[in-house]
This record gives structure tokens, sequence and C-alpha cells, in this order.
């Protein structure tokens, strides 16, 4: 019994320092213009998240032909394979994230940016496979987290969350320009791709320790935080036993089964994951760009074969000039996403944004294989990539709006699992066809996934589930709709 109130004493103990932490953070002062500089911040950090996101992507054939020529082999579904092993990293990731349910949002804000920052600057500095496949590792761990998202979602007024979220991503989306113009700097050879990574790294690292210093945490989470640790332990208890908070302070699991348990959240869940099913296309569409002009240039006599030399000369030109555009037309399709969402639904936005996805793939498609004005098949291709995700991201933010406080960012996360089943079927179906098949069948597979992927996601969000405009993020349920 002595031992029972001993514990019982520290554990008071212990919630009362824990209450005096969160009052004496949301008793800080807000300086003028906090939200603006805020709105920076968070623009600076998802800049480097997008960055760290497309890097890889933005120069895939010249990495697969780098790593893989030494072993006799330069297929890009070998590099496929390679990232699939890098799968369950980013399953530990979604483990990790609903921690920021329980310890707050601005510590993992400042560890998932350092982390994402020093996983290029790995990349950067290996000189094999194995210290590559590390990179990419911390990579994946780190990126799923977006709690640079959750900050933007609990932070900004309701009425103007998604202009909000386009215009940071419109930012962030600009900043990948960086890219090609390192490319361009300092790629000379298309065997000199490490050298692009390095100066996104140092930027993300500086970035880091401006959000160390100048964040708050958000008082949408304070809030939720003292609520629970004011309660008794009966009222903890009865919490916990309610169909809406069946853990009162997240977790993957419980966010899981409370999601299943709600039409909403479950429906949302299957359109994520239809909506993956053409996945494969927002990883090749470099490869698919550089096969397409290659191609052209072999038909139209320019030379011979599909070899190195065709290759460098399409990393270091076309492809590198196309990718110039390649942000613009990522930016342009989040800031269509985010005032629509707005003015008309999140659900216009998302099929809004699903048509421009498909629109856009078979331009940048069809651009490439008839060597297209560059700079034009870069936006198409960027619109692409950036319209597939807005479609994502709309769906996230109406999974973020659709749960409770207590479970947004496990919710959030857990939204990643479901979606994985389609990312599953999109590499069971293209990694053998384009291993064997070649390269040049990039662009015939992603879309053979991505067409039917979308429609049946498109039926799914008319049919299944509710719009989320203008929702209290304070007092939503996740009950509102069954």
């Amino acid at each position: 019994m002595v031992n029972a109130a001993e514990k019982l004493k520290k554990q008071q103990i212990k919630r009362e320092k824990e209450i005096a932490k969160w009052e004496k953070e949301k008793a800080r002062p807000k300086r003028n213009f906090y939200f603006i500089y805020l709105v920076f911040i968070i623009a600076l950090i998802y800049a480097t998240d997008e960055i760290a996101s497309q890097i890889g992507t933005l120069m895939k054939t010249e990495i697969a032909n780098d790593l893989f020529s030494k072993y006799g082999e330069s297929s890009v579904g070998l590099l496929d394979i390679l990232s699939i092993l890098v799968v369950p990293f980013q399953a530990l990731g979604l483990f990790y994230r609903p921690l920021a349910d329980r310890w707050g949002r601005k510590k993992f804000l400042i560890i998932n940016t350092f982390g994402m920052s020093f996983a290029m600057l790995v990349i950067f500095l290996s000189n094999n496979l194995i210290l590559y496949f590390v990179g990419a590792c911390m990579v994946q761990f780190f990126i799923p987290h977006d709690m640079h998202v959750v900050y933007i979602m609990e932070s900004s007024p309701s009425k103007h969350r998604a202009r909000v979220y386009s215009s940071i991503k419109f930012f962030a989306n600009m900043s990948v320009m960086l890219v090609p113009l390192l490319r361009r700097m300092l790629m000379h050879e298309a065997d000199q791709w490490r050298m692009v990574y390095f100066i996104p790294a140092i930027v993300g690292v500086i970035t880091c320790f401006i959000a160390l210093i100048t964040a708050r945490e958000t008082d949408t989470f304070i809030d939720s935080r003292l609520r629970y640790l004011r309660m008794s332990d009966k009222e903890r208890e009865a919490e916990r036993a309610q169909k809406s908070s069946e853990n009162a302070q997240g977790g993957l699991l419980h966010a899981l089964r409370f999601a299943m348990k709600h039409k909403q959240l479950r429906w949302l869940y299957i359109t994520s994951a239809l909506a993956n099913v053409g996945f494969i296309g927002t990883i090749n569409y470099q490869v698919i760009m550089s096969y397409g002009y290659a191609e052209n240039y072999v038909s139209n006599g320019l030379f011979s074969s599909l070899g190195e030399e065709v290759m460098n000369f399409v990393s270091t030109g076309p492809v590198t000039t196309a990718l110039f555009m390649f942000p613009v037309g990522c930016a342009v399709a989040q800031v269509i996403m985010g005032f629509i969402s707005d003015s008309k639904g999140r659900k216009t936005a998302a099929i809004t944004t699903a048509v421009n996805c498909l629109i856009a793939f078979i331009g940048f498609s069809l651009g490439s294989k008839m060597a297209w004005n560059e700079y034009f098949v870069g936006f198409l291709c960027g619109a692409f990539v950036g319209s597939f995700y807005s479609t994502n991201d709309v769906l996230i933010m109406m999974i973020g709006e659709s749960a409770p406080t207590n479970l947004r960012s496990s919710t959030m996360s857990a939204q990643f699992i479901v979606t994985a089943a389609g990312v599953a079927v999109s590499y069971i179906v293209s990694l053998p066809l384009i291993t064997f098949l070649g390269n040049s069948v990039t662009g015939t597979v992603s879309f053979a996934l991505l067409v039917p992927g979308f429609i049946a996601a498109f039926f799914a969000l008319v049919k299944k589930t509710h719009d989320t405009k203008g929702i209290d993020m304070e007092t939503v349920t996740g009950c509102e709709w069954d």
C-alpha cells in the first residue's frame, strides 16, 4: 500500500510539473506579427522537406546508372527494389510520429528537420551503395512525419487554413528549383549527382536552428494536453471508454481502430489507398522524361542507341532545362488546390486536382517522346506531380479535420499505413515489368496504374465522404458523420 501511495504521489508531482511547464509555454507572449514569421519558418521547413523528398527522384536516372553500372546493371527497376528495402524504416517513422500527441509538436518539428538535412549530408558523402542506402533510410524515416503540416493546421484561422497551407507549399515547391539550378552549376557530368545534395542539407540545418529559437508550441496542443493532465483519474478512465476517444493522448493502433469505427475517416483512408495505386509514376517522372527524350533523339538519328553517351547528353541538357519548370508546375497545382479548397470545399478541390493530374501526366509523357519545348514539358511534369500530391494533401487535410485534437497526429500518421496498400499494388505490378522490359516502358506502366486508381478514388470520395470545410479543429470529435 505504501509503495502504491508513493507511486501515486510521484505521478501527481510529475503531472503538476508538466502542467506548470505547459502553462508557462502558453503564457509566453506572442510578439507582433508572430503568425507571419511562424509562416516563414514553416515555409523554410516545408522547403527542406520538399527538397529531401524530391531530390532523389529528380536525379533518379543518374543515380541508378551510377550505383548499378558497377555491377553490370543500370535499371531503374533495381533502384526501385532498393527503395522497397527502405520501406521498413518509413514504417518505423509511422510509430514515431504519434509521439507528438504526447510530447508536443515543436520537439518533433526540430528533430525531423535536422534528421532530413543530416540524411542529405550522408548521401552527399556516400561513395558506395551501402552508405547511399543508409542516407535513403534516414530520409524515409523522417519525411512521413510532416509535423510542419500539423503546425499549419493548428495555427491557421479555419476559414483561411487551406489558403495558408497552399501558399506555404507554393514557396516549398518553388524552392525545389534549387535542385535543377545546382544540377546546372555542379553536375557537369552525370556521375557528379552527389554534389547537388550538399547545399540543401546545409540550408536545412540552419533552418532547424532558426525554428528552435523562434517557434512556439501550438496553442491547440497545449490546451488539449492541459485539459488531459487536469483530469482526475476517474475522468481520464471515462474518456478512454468513450467511443470518440479510445486513447486520450494518441497512439497508432488506437488511431486506426478509431478511424475504422467512424465512416468519414474509414472512407478517407480507403480513398487515400486507391489514389496511390499510381504512385510509381510520381517517383519515376524523371525517368519517363529522360527516356522519352533519349528515344526521340535515337529515332531521329542523332544517336545510334540508348547508351551512356545519349543518357549523359539528356541528363545535362534537356532534362536539366525541363526541371527548372518542374517546381513551377508543382506550385501552380498547389495554389489551385488551396484556393478551390477554401472557396468551394475540400471535395471539389480533390476532384479538380485529380483531373489535372491525369491531363498533365498525358501531356508530359507525350511531350517527352515528341521532344516538345523543354520548359513546357517540365511545367507539365510538375503539374502532374503537384496535382497528384495536392490530391493526397486534400485527403490528409480532411483526415486531420475529421479527427479530434488528441488523436489528430496519430490519425494522420495511421493514414500512411492504409495508403501503403495502394503503394504496394503500384510496386508489385510495376517492378517486374520495368525490370525485365526496360526503363522505356515506365511511362506506359505508370499510366496503366494511375488512371484506374484515380477513377476508383473519385467515386469513393464523392459517394462516401463529407466535406470538412470550416470545421472547428478544437471541438471536432470524429463522430459527426456517423
